[in-house]
């Protein structure tokens, strides 16, 4: 009976922590396409000139 308490501990997720996963991922997301797109720019400007 413990095992399916502590089980059922793990699963549950508050609210303010759900909301602070979705905006780290959300940020860690704009990260990586402020990445993608400074160096897809730089490429361009290189190519081009």
């Amino acid at each position: 009976m413990k095992e399916n308490q502590e089980k059922t501990k793990k699963i549950k997720i508050s609210k303010g922590e759900l909301a602070i996963k979705i905006m780290a991922a959300v940020l860690a997301l704009l990260m990586i396409l402020s990445v993608c797109a400074t160096g897809i720019y730089y490429l361009y400007t290189y190519f081009s000139a």
